[in-house]
């Protein structure tokens, strides 16, 4: 592995794109390229802050040579990957358990035992935050976000539509036509804007 790939290799683990990197490194977006693809290297001063901001050192991006990393931190970034992917599949297999639950009984006993096992997935979230410097992933922000409020939204809806239309039911899953469309409408608004807040984050953390 060359410096062009390591310094690609480096951003990708970080979930950077180039342009991200190149608002980060105070040059262009076309430079990163030109640094990845072989056609340019940085000046020293780009070195030594790429090895900061990649928390590697200068050595590793000029040279390849590796430092052996600490063990316990090691440990600690993988076990926060660990949960994090998991705090995914809690918040869904909550969304199931209540969906499953709620089309064989309709009770909302079902549908707050679903909330508490989302509940758990994302304490699991925060403890991996805690855990190591490692960031979650965007899509497992962003599915995080959707899932633990796609319940919420759909009873919230389907009250008030009850109250307006006399139509729907408050349930974790949109039940009849006026309910169905103000809870698309709802959720894609949450959807869209929820995309958009967690990616300006992340562009903000990188700097």
């Amino acid at each position: 592995m060359d410096m062009a790939e390591r310094i690609q290799h480096l951003r990708k683990t970080k979930g950077l794109s180039q342009e991200e990197l190149a608002d980060t490194m105070n040059v262009s977006r076309q430079a990163v390229s030109k640094w990845e693809s072989g056609q340019s290297t940085p000046d020293l001063e780009k070195i030594i802050m790429l090895s900061e901001f990649f928390e590697v050192t200068t050595d590793y991006i000029l040279k390849g040579i590796e430092t052996v990393k600490d063990k316990d931190q090691q440990t600690k970034e993988i076990l926060s990957k660990i949960l994090y992917i998991s705090s995914t599949a809690f918040v869904a297999i909550g969304l199931y358990s209540a969906f499953s639950g709620w089309y064989a009984e309709q009770m909302l006993e079902d549908v707050w035992g679903s909330m508490i096992i989302q509940a758990v997935g994302i304490a699991g979230y925060f403890i991996g935050k805690t855990l190591s410097k490692e960031k979650a992933p965007f899509y497992v922000d962003w599915l995080n976000l959707m899932g633990i409020s796609f319940m919420p939204i759909s009873m919230l809806i389907g009250y008030l539509s009850l109250l307006a239309l006399n139509q729907g039911q408050i349930a974790p899953y949109p039940i009849g036509t006026a309910h169905t469309l103000l809870f698309g409408l709802v959720l894609f608004a949450v959807g869209v804007i929820s995309f958009i807040f967690i990616k300006n984050r992340n562009k903000l953390s990188v700097r």
